[in-house]
């Protein structure tokens, strides 16, 4: 029977999986919802993380977010979005991992978001982890555990 636990997949860290945070997009927590939300329509992404100008996490800011805070009663008051920020938004309440955390915590963190923040002990932002990613591995040791039976 295959195992999450099996010893090649204990191995894997979430170092070896995750996306640099050179190579994710993010905004700042002083940024105006309005290139926040420019950020997001441009990358195609519907969340992205928050950093403040230290490159330190400090949450998610997501197209949803920012609709709500704009929803009147009868519009969209887009007025909105140049007077507020994203630390006034964002969700601070989200999870983060380690890039040396193991695999399995990897999958746990990943099951009810698209991605989780890999953040160093200093707070400072080193990536995101993908869902996409954590369950191409698992498919990958699935597909290599059926062949070798």
């Amino acid at each position: 029977m295959f195992s999450v636990q099996s010893s090649e997949l204990q191995q894997i860290s979430v170092e070896d999986l995750m996306i640099p945070a050179e190579k994710v997009a993010h905004v700042q927590n002083q940024n105006p919802l309005e290139h926040a939300l420019l950020v997001l329509v441009k990358s195609g992404y519907s969340a992205v993380p928050v950093l403040n100008p230290s490159f330190r996490f400090e949450g998610i800011i997501s197209k949803t977010m920012i609709l709500d805070h704009i929803l009147g009663i009868e519009r969209f008051e887009v007025e909105k979005l140049s007077a507020a920020t994203v630390k006034e938004v964002m969700d601070r309440d989200v999870p983060t991992i380690n890039k040396k955390d193991s695999f399995l915590k990897a999958l746990k963190s990943v099951i009810n978001h698209p991605f989780v923040c890999v953040v160093d002990e200093d707070g400072l932002f080193d990536g995101i982890l993908t869902r996409r990613v954590i369950l191409k591995q698992l498919n990958r040791h699935l597909h290599e555990y059926n062949n070798g039976r």
